[in-house]
This record gives C-alpha cells, sequence and structure tokens, in this order.
C-alpha cells in the first residue's frame, strides 16, 4: 500500500519522518507540498482524515500566519484556501496511508501507523 508524505525537506521532523518510513520499507509518495501546494480537495480530504479542523494543522507560529491570520476569525473553507495560498503554514509532516493520515510529530507516530518498528538508523 502507497504511503503519502506532506514533506518538507527543510524541515527536520519532516526529514526525520521520511526516514522511517524508508527504514520501514514503505511505498512511499513524497508530496512536496511547498513546491506542489495541495489542492483545495486534499486539504479538505486530509483533515477528514485526521478528524481535524483547519486550525489543528496550521503552524500559528509562522510568521505568515502571525502578521495574516493572529486573531482572526475563519470559516473552514478560508482557512483552508490560506493554506493553498501559503502552504507553509500546513504542519509537517502529514502521512496518508489508505483511510488513516497523522501529523508525524513526534516523527515516531509514524511508527504507529505502519504498525512497525524503525531501527536505530532514524533516531
Amino acid at each position: 500500500m502507497k504511503t503519502i508524505i506532506y514533506h518538507n525537506n527543510r524541515c527536520s521532523k519532516s526529514r526525520e519522518g521520511l526516514c522511517i518510513l524508508e527504514d520501514l520499507g514503505a511505498d512511499v509518495e513524497i508530496r512536496d507540498y511547498l513546491l506542489v501546494p495541495p489542492t483545495y480537495e486534499e486539504l479538505d480530504n486530509l483533515l477528514k482524515l485526521l478528524k481535524a479542523k483547519p486550525l489543528d494543522i496550521i503552524r500559528q507560529k509562522e510568521t505568515v500566519f502571525l502578521e495574516k491570520y493572529a486573531g482572526k476569525t475563519r470559516t473552514r473553507k478560508q482557512w483552508i484556501q490560506a493554506m493553498m495560498k501559503f502552504p507553509i503554514l500546513i504542519e509537517r509532516p502529514i502521512v496518508v496511508r489508505g483511510d488513516q493520515a497523522i501529523i508525524g510529530r513526534p516523527p515516531t507516530l509514524i511508527k504507529d501507523l505502519l504498525k512497525k518498528e524503525p531501527s536505530a538508523n532514524c533516531e
């Protein structure tokens, strides 16, 4: 089964999450969401799989959030549109396998999704 990781290579937690997936031998599709932002439908589906609200996957300490969105009320649709416009706001890594998804923070949560233990190579 293919495992998708919404990945930012500049993020140490995201790199660690990818290492865990590779170490476990997962068939990984890497989605560099900063280069190719998720569509509205993708983000809406991720939120459903995560059983989360948009603010649950928004990085609220990012400069863009602090300058443009902090303290403001938005609808679900408006938050999703904000993540599309500024994908840096999306928490990382997000890992999807089948009809399940997790935010890999800490990255060791990823092993629970795959139900295996990573080796010491990623720690």
